[in-house]
């Protein structure tokens, strides 16, 4: 979450690195920001299991955990769609500008999924309720008069970041709710998904393995369950199955965990390097090598991780800790930023905003957003869905 708020804020500055940025469509490379993105859907992955089986302790039934998965998911899926559609600018027919569309918007997001104090008192309760449904509302009403720069009206452009993020979830959830820990199911489908994009990836010559005609069933099919070219639901699968693994084994010796990890990390660097033969590197094309070093350096950071919290080094990360608790939050916050900055005139210096300046620029309003949510976590506001 912290890379992912630093990439993002990179746009505000120039002269920065080209590793640090997004390679283009057609360019045989992989920079920082297209690492953080899969490396989420990873950590999404790996909390399914714990997140599922929580539920199961607390016996609530498989039906009403489905539930909870679907609503999750629009959740994602509504989110994303506001976002995407500032996207594309907000006209003056909608009777504000974009940074006060913005602002409302994560009000709105707020008022409706955020984690009220827990209480037994009915007029608390009953505000609570109040407050979720003028969320409702606003969403709706910014819905109903958003108009962008050439008068479009609000429409699902594409998902959006978050949207994405919900149909992946929704895809390997209800897969773990119906598999659970059973690897003879899981990894066969984890293979079908990357199979799946090394069919459908076009080649370095521009082909694909699995050049069907435009229109087919088969693609039909898996766009209607936004499976894509398996690459997403990839990131996620594999982090689904190194938790189970990690949950598994954890009580080997250390010794076996670090062969593992080292070996596991190893394959996965391989199988990039090979398949790097046939397709370029690129996360726009979602190519099978970037699905295999991002799931390599997914796996290697976890296991540098896991390895400084069993020398009793987790307290490192306690200072980035509300990105982890109150990740919607925080990913939430750089709009309103963003936007009362543009409200309020304020501007940045040029030397702040160029070369490494600029970069220590971005490091510090990543810190600084991750200070603020933990701040607003404390007086009761935090999004949860």
């Amino acid at each position: 979450m912290l890379l992912m708020i630093f990439v993002n804020d990179l746009w505000t500055i120039k002269g920065e690195p080209e590793w640090l940025g997004h390679a283009e469509s057609n360019q045989d490379f992989m920079g920082l920001a297209d690492i953080v993105f899969p490396c989420f859907l990873f950590v999404v992955g790996m909390s399914i299991p714990f997140a599922i089986e929580g539920r199961f302790k607390k016996g609530f039934p498989g039906v009403s955990t489905v539930g909870h998965i679907l609503t999750r998911t629009l959740a994602l899926l509504l989110m994303g769609v506001f976002i995407v559609n500032t996207e594309s600018g907000v006209g003056a027919e909608s009777g504000m500008n974009l940074p006060v569309f913005r602002i409302l918007m994560v009000i709105g997001f707020l008022l409706v999924w955020n984690v009220y104090p827990r209480t037994d008192n009915p007029g608390r309760k009953k505000i609570y309720s109040i407050l979720k449904a003028i969320g409702l509302l606003l969403l709706l009403y910014l819905a109903i008069a958003f108009r962008d720069a050439n008068g479009g009206v609000f429409q699902a452009r594409w998902w959006g970041i978050l949207g994405l993020i919900g149909w992946t979830y929704l895809i390997c959830a209800m897969i773990y709710i119906f598999a659970r820990d059973r690897f003879k199911y899981l990894i066969p489908i984890w293979i079908f998904f990357i199979l799946l994009c090394v069919f459908k990836s076009g080649l370095r010559e521009g082909e694909t393995l699995l050049n069907l005609p435009h229109g087919n069933f088969f693609d039909q099919f898996l766009g209607i369950l936004h499976v894509g070219n398996g690459a997403l639901p990839a990131f996620t699968m594999g982090g689904l199955l190194l938790s189970l693994v990690s949950t598994k084994y954890v009580n080997r010796p250390n010794r076996d965990k670090v062969i593992f990890a080292v070996v596991t990390t190893l394959i996965l660097a391989v199988l990039g390097f090979i398949t790097h033969q046939f397709w370029i590197v690129s996360k726009i094309q979602a190519t099978p090598p970037w699905i295999f070093y991002c799931c390599a350096i997914a796996v290697g950071t976890y296991a540098i991780i896991y390895w400084l919290v069993e020398k009793g080094k987790a307290s490192w990360f306690n200072f980035i800790s509300p990105a982890g608790t109150a990740t919607l939050t925080c990913y939430l916050i750089p709009y309103v930023t963003y936007s009362l900055s543009s409200l309020l005139g304020i501007r940045l210096p040029e030397f702040l905003t160029t070369g490494f300046v600029g970069v220590l620029n971005c490091i510090v309003f990543s810190f600084f957003i991750i200070f603020i949510t933990g701040l607003l976590g404390r007086v009761h506001v935090k999004l949860k869905i």
